[in-house]
Formats: C-alpha cells, structure tokens, sequence
C-alpha cells in the first residue's frame, strides 16, 4: 500500500476519558465489526481479557488495523488502544516507541487529569505528535471551553481547536466545524450512522467565528503564507487552514482539538477524518535511528520505505496457544514469511515462521509486510521487547524504550511441588511479556519476590496465574520497594580477594572510590549511567591488565543489584577504579570480580549507606466539604501538599506521599468523603527514608 495511505496512531489517556469506547466506535464506523461493543457490559472487541470485562478497564494495549475513506481516497489506520492506569503504563510507553500520532483523549467533565499528563509526557519524550479529543460532551458537567483551556494550562501545549461543541450534557447535540463553517447532528438511535450537516444556529454564530477566528491566528503562526492573509484580512481556504494546522502538528508545534461523545455515536467519523487530515503518515516521520552493533557511537539511520534494508522493532511479546505472538513494527524494507532476519543485539538469527495483521485477539495470515505496517509475527525464540530486527546484511540496533522500575513487591509461593515447577515457567512467560514485572527467587527464605507498579498490577498477575495458568499459589502482603543509597564520598577503598586451595589460587586485587551520583552528572561527564549507576576507569601505568577491568566493573553491578545494607538495589552511585595489581599466575576473571564485590562493600560502609523509599505523585478530586479532612489525612501520611485548583465546587489536590502510607487509601478516602472524592497516583521519585523508619526496614528483612 502507498505509505502516505497508512496512519500509525495509539489512543491514550486517563482512566475512565473513554478510549476503549472511542476505539469500539472507530471499529463500527470502519466497517471492521458489525456490533458495537460497550464496556460497561464486557462486549468490547479492544478489551478481550477476561479481566479486563470483569473490571472494564483495559489493562494490554490492543492493535487492529482498519479501512477508512476519506476526500474519496481509500486509507489504512493502525491502530492500537491503550491503558488509562498508571499500573499498566508500560503499555503506554511501548505502543508510544512505535507510533507515528496519538490521540489523547479528554474527559469533558474533568479536563486534563494527572494521567493524561504522564501520557502527554511520554508522547513528548518519543517526538509523538498528538491531536485531542474531548470526550463525553454529553456528561454532566462538562465544558468544552474548561476543558480545553486545561490542555492549555496543564500540558503547557499549543491547542487549536478545530470544531466547537454545540450545548453540553443534555442540549449537546452535535459539533460545529470551525474549518468549514457548518454544524453537524447526530442521530443517535441509528448510532450515529446518520449526520445531518445544516447552517450553524444563529444563538452560535457569534461564538463561531470567535473561535474560528482565534483557530486562524494559531493556524498562521504555522505557515508564513497564510500568515500573509491574515494579516491582509483576507478569507483562507479550507485546504489551506488544514495545511498549516497539519504542518504544526508534524513539527509538535501545536495540536489540534476535537470533541464529541463517543457512548452517544457523536463525532467519531469526524475525528478519524482529523486522523487522516493532520496525524503524519510513515513517511513523514523522520528516519528511523540506531547504532551499528559493532560500534556504539557509530549512527545509523533507515528511510522509512519498502525498498530500503529490512528494519524493525519489536514493542510487545504475548504468550500464545501456538507460541508466542511478537508484534513488530516495521520502519524499512519488507518482511516475507519464512525468512531468516537478525537480532544485532544478541547476535541471533531468528525465522519468521508467520505474519500476522492483528485485529484484536483475532488475526489475517500474511505472505509479506512492508515499511510502516504494525504486524504479529510467529516463530522468533530469543527476541523480546525492545530488541531490534533487520536484515542480516545490513545491522541496526534501533533505540531501545526505557521502563520505569517496579515500586511494589508481594511474596509469592506455590501450593505444591507440582505447582512449584508450574511457577518457574510461568513466571518466565510473564516476565517476556511485561518488562515492568520482576520477580526473583530469595535463597534465604525460600520465598519468589514477584515486583510491580502497583497493588493493581501485582493483582492482576496473581489471578493470571492462578486462573489463566492453573498454578496453585499463596500470596503475601504487598510491601514497598526501597532503595540502597550512599550519602557520601569513600576514597582508596582496597578490595583483595586471595584465595589458595592447592595447586593453582586465586588473586584479585582494585582501589576503587565511590560517591554519590545522578543520572544528569553522567550526562555531563559524558559517561554511561546503567541501572542507576556510572562506572569510571582511571588506572594508570597497567596496575591492572585491560581484561580485567570489566570483572571488576562486572563485580561491583552484580552486588549494586542485590544490595549491601538490607537486599535491596543500591542505586545513585559511580564507582571509579583508580588502582590494583595482579598475580602473575593466580589472577583471573573470578577473582577481579570477587575483589570489586568487596571493594563495593567496603566502600558503602565507609561513605554510609541510607535507604531510599518512592514517592508518589497523588491527586485528589474532592468537593469543598471535605478538604480538610483529605489533607489533614495526608498529613497523616507524612505526605505534604503541594498545590490546589478549583474546579467549579471542588478542588483538585496534589500531593506528594510516600507509597508505604498509601496502601488501600481509595477505601478511606471513600468512606471520608461518602464516595465523592476520587484519587489517582504515579511514581514520583526516590527520596531519603527517616532513620527511625529506615531501623524498622532493616530489622524486618
């Protein structure tokens, strides 16, 4: 297919804006399903999970890919549906790595929330363009013209609103058009099938051309031709607005605003006319970036067109009856079925046994596929998330996607010791499949340590083992994960690990120092910051050979991992080896990275060693009545406020409390407000655990 024909776009949002209804509309009005699905009642084609009909929420992005015909040319959408919870925002960020547009969903009612921010945020990090729409103009409450100044204040965006909503709640009818200038209603007893175009009601008018007139200012500031006319006063042209609005949004200058209520059919057809009218196409994204497997600092880029050398990233691995189902998104050349394609990063040839075009959980077998297509492939062994694949005579190791660390863990231990060899397995697949899931096996208590981003998120887990892989499993109490943190600086720290058993021994020996260290101080530095940590090289005169420099490196990563004061990562540091010597016959690998296992822990004694708990970012949306109890609570929780908005006759609250004070807080803050007041939350940072706390820590591990 013409690539300027193909649109890769996700639909995200907070939890509850409507993406999953939105994506349900989409399907119908596309003709790929001839039923509507409804969330409320479990229908929904995008929500296939079990789980996810029980709770409705969507908790696994979902891709389908459908027709759509606009200006009489025949288009294809990708399209991927994501989650609103912070638990699952892992899925957010891959299906974000892969997109050319995103479609950020609004709520009329509550404008943008704290979600949608850390949605907004990762569009921004991965150069996503983005347009909105402002859903549910038929709840009441909502307010076009609140909403989206929100997206003005609260995103720091550009917005240009390019239709208007006519009334709200129960009047809201349909959408004016500010482009073209008409009013469209819809008929939503023959789902929104039917729109009736008439003139714009005269009570309207006036606020119309406002609007319009406020639209064409932004638009000119994006385009010196047309800003030539404004100035002039003269009249533009539809295509002409639509070209320079269309320029903003490629170049994230600017997005563009539509509303309409998806639960009542009104102006989805419009939107994905606006998909069409200003998201990029695959080939008007940049070209893909990577690096050469054999040279790191050496930049390589593919054009996103079929008759380049094959590249492609792959964003998601789930586990299938017939094996695991890898979706990979293609930036250049062409996948056939059969062929043999490379994993640079990992040095292994894989085949693709089997191309899929995805349309939720069913899917259409392909021969091929080419630059810019989103597809499902069978047969790759050793690929997981975030692995490039390419053309074996042409290696690119495309960048990878960063994923937040886990901020809660639950231990976890099977019933019997059928169900123990079942957990091992199943823990694997899980893990394949969720880059944020950790989960690791504790020696000393005989315990499986399974980690995640939330209490959600590590539930969800545990009824996916016990229901969808039958393993019989016993869980405990969910508990924070806290970090290991130095507080000051150790210098000429020896490690020296000696050891003789007869015939050939052992000998390691390296000076390190050690200090506190962030991410931007690499940066600066210009050294590599991996698994929160810099390692520096300074020896000089050969006191330690070259070989072993990466055992000592090696060393002192793997004991950062498993922590020194009480089990838990020791992040935020750099270590600098400066001197040591070697054993002209007993010095090996081992021994170095014995000798930089013990330098490290010398090192955290001598610099002191503090324990680190997550912060959470909490927003609160309570009426008046009941402010002084909500942050009386979150004082309480050695939580401090840190700003408040009024919102008509209620407050949005935010806050900053550490995650150990919030476990099952919904429930209070239910049963404190008589179940008005609403919360959601996201990690925040690492900050320092108060002594009295951090004893307690200690004590109970």
């Amino acid at each position: 297919m013409d690539l300027s024909k193909i649109r890769n776009i996700g639909i995200c949002a907070h939890i509850d804006a409507g993406k999953t209804t939105v994506t349900e509309r989409v399907l119908y009005y596309t003709g790929k399903t001839y039923k509507m699905g409804e969330v409320h009642e479990g229908t929904a084609t995008m929500d296939f999970l079990q789980e996810e009909q029980e709770r409705g929420i969507t908790i696994q992005s979902a891709a389908t890919t459908c027709p759509w015909e606009h200006d009489g040319n025949e288009y294809q959408v990708n399209l991927i549906d994501t989650p609103g919870h912070v638990d699952f925002t892992v899925e957010v960020e891959r299906s974000m790595r892969v997109l050319d547009g995103a479609v950020a969903v609004f709520d009329g009612k509550e404008g943008v929330e704290a979600q949608s921010e850390t949605v907004w945020r990762q569009a921004v990090r991965y150069g996503v363009p983005r347009m909105c729409f402002i859903n549910k103009m038929d709840k009441m409450g909502a307010n076009f013209e609140y909403s989206f100044k929100t997206i003005e204040d609260r995103l720091a965006a550009n917005p240009i609103a390019v239709q208007y909503a006519i009334g709200a709640a129960d009047t809201f009818e349909g959408i004016i058009d500010l482009v073209e200038m008409r009013a469209f209603y819809y008929d939503s007893s023959d789902l929104g099938a039917v729109v009736e175009e008439r003139d714009i009601p005269e009570d309207l008018q006036e606020i119309a051309e406002l609007w319009r007139h406020d639209m064409i200012e932004k638009a000119a500031e994006q385009c010196d031709h047309l800003m030539e006319k404004f100035l002039h006063d003269e009249e533009p042209t539809q295509a002409e607005i639509k070209a320079a609005i269309r320029k903003g949004v490629l170049a994230q200058q600017c997005t563009a605003v539509f509303c309409g209520s998806a639960l009542k059919y009104i102006g989805v057809q419009r939107l994905l006319d606006g998909v069409i009218d200003y998201m990029p196409s695959p080939d008007e994204v940049p070209d893909v970036k990577g690096t050469d497997p054999k040279d790191e600092d050496k930049v390589l880029t593919r054009p996103n067109n079929p008759d380049a050398p094959f590249s492609g990233l792959v964003f998601k691995v789930v586990n299938d009856t017939h094996g695991d189902l890898t979706y990979v998104r293609i930036y250049s050349g062409i996948l056939k079925k059969g062929e043999r394609v490379l994993n640079p990063a990992k040095g292994k040839r894989e085949i693709v046994s089997r191309i899929f075009e995805m349309h939720a959980k069913d899917r259409q077998a392909l021969d091929q596929a080419s630059a810019g297509s989103i597809v499902a492939v069978v047969g790759l062994k050793d690929s997981g998330t975030g692995d490039s694949l390419c053309a074996p005579d042409a290696p690119i190791v495309l960048e990878r996607m960063t994923f937040p660390e886990p901020v809660i863990s639950m231990s976890i231990e099977p019933n019997t010791a059928d169900d123990k060899r079942k957990l091992t397995d199943a823990l694997i697949t899980i893990k394949r499949e969720d880059p944020s899931f950790r989960a690791n096996y504790d020696e000393e208590t005989g315990q499986t340590i399974i980690s995640g981003m939330g209490e959600l998120h590590l539930e969800i887990i545990k009824n996916k083992l016990v229901r969808d892989m039958k393993v019989g499993v016993e869980v405990g109490k969910p508990r924070v994960s806290y970090r290991e943190a130095i507080t000051k600086k150790a210098e000429n720290i020896r490690g020296k690990f000696v050891k003789q058993t007869g015939g050939r021994g052992q000998f390691g020996d390296c000076t390190i120092n050690l200090e506190p260290y962030t991410a931007a101080q690499a940066e600066e530095d210009g050294l590599k910051f991996k698994d929160s940590m810099a390692f520096e090289n300074k020896v000089i005169g050969g006191s330690i050979p070259k070989e072993y420099v990466p055992s000592v490196e090696a060393g002192i990563r793997s004991t950062a991992v498993s922590g020194v004061m009480a089990g838990f990562p020791l992040i935020n540091f750099k270590a600098t080896l400066v001197d040591g010597s070697t054993h002209p016959v007993d010095s090996s690998q081992v021994a170095f990275e014995q000798a930089g296992r013990m330098a490290l822990i010398e090192a955290c004694h001598k610099a002191g060693l503090t324990l680190l708990e997550p912060i959470m970012k909490v927003v609160i949306n309570t009426p008046d009545d009941y402010i002084g109890s909500v942050t009386g609570d979150i004082s309480g929780r050695r939580g401090m406020v840190v700003g408040t908005e009024e919102m008509g006759n209620s407050r949005l609250i935010t806050a900053e409390v550490p995650l150990s004070e919030m476990f099952g807080y919904v429930t209070v803050l239910r049963s404190m407000s008589q179940g008005r007041a609403s919360s959601s939350m996201e990690p925040l940072e690492y900050r320092p655990l108060p002594a009295n706390l951090a004893k307690e820590v200690v004590e109970a591990v």
